[in-house]
């Protein structure tokens, strides 16, 4: 294990970006990471051998998309807890058991086996892990993720249905009222547009401080 990274907050922090499709989590992830000087964590998108099958066949490919999801950001968050390394997450584990998983059961998409296989695992496998010292909730409405969706022209996501979206939100909402497993800021994109304002990011900056500060006062 190498050394440990205090930041100027005097403490290792891990902090957490959540929202849904098209909210804006890489690039506040990679504008926090510049800013505070924090290692990123991505989300594999890119690499993820199963994003096109799904958004082609959502049915037949959702129990195995959200079993990589889960064995892929809980191989990243192993590692976050090794290095002791201040770290910026795009995206956590408690989505994809807390919003996309039911809601794709919900849907219809994922038969109740396979959801409870899903969750059982979870429940196994977060029991282990650590949560964010500070979640980052992007909130946002369907009509402002679906053009920011259109906008970065990913050909896979051309699929995405309006009532998968909007199932999605729903869940967001419910789960952010009931989050209880450390700090968390909401950055309502209603109001603040911290990639078209500069101010706004600033407002951003000055939420997290003060949120990260009153974790060691």
């Amino acid at each position: 294990m190498g050394d440990k990274r205090i930041d100027k907050f005097g403490s290792i922090m891990h902090i957490a970006i959540a929202g849904n499709i098209g909210s804006g989590k890489t690039t506040l992830t990679q504008m926090l990471a510049r800013h505070y000087g924090y290692r990123p964590i991505y989300e594999s998108t890119e690499t993820n051998p199963y994003i096109n099958s799904f958004y082609e066949d959502m049915r037949r490919w959702s129990f195995n998309i959200q079993i990589y999801y889960l064995h892929t950001r809980t191989r990243q968050l192993l590692e976050i807890q090794k290095e002791n390394k201040n770290i910026i997450q795009d995206r956590t584990l408690y989505e994809d058991a807390h919003i996309f998983t039911p809601n794709l059961h919900a849907m219809g998409l994922m038969n109740t086996r396979d959801f409870e296989n899903y969750q059982h695992t979870f429940e196994l496998v977060s029991s282990f892990l650590q949560p964010p010292d500070l979640l980052i909730y992007l909130r946002a409405d369907v009509p402002t993720l679906i053009r920011n969706i259109q906008s970065r022209g990913r050909e896979y996501e051309n699929s995405i249905r309006l009532d998968y979206l909007t199932g999605l939100n729903k869940r967001y909402e419910d789960w952010i009222e009931r989050y209880h497993k450390g700090k968390i800021i909401i950055v309502d994109l209603a109001k603040l547009d911290f990639v078209a304002r500069e101010e706004d990011l600033g407002t951003v900056y000055n939420m997290i401080d003060a949120e990260i500060n009153s974790l060691f006062n």
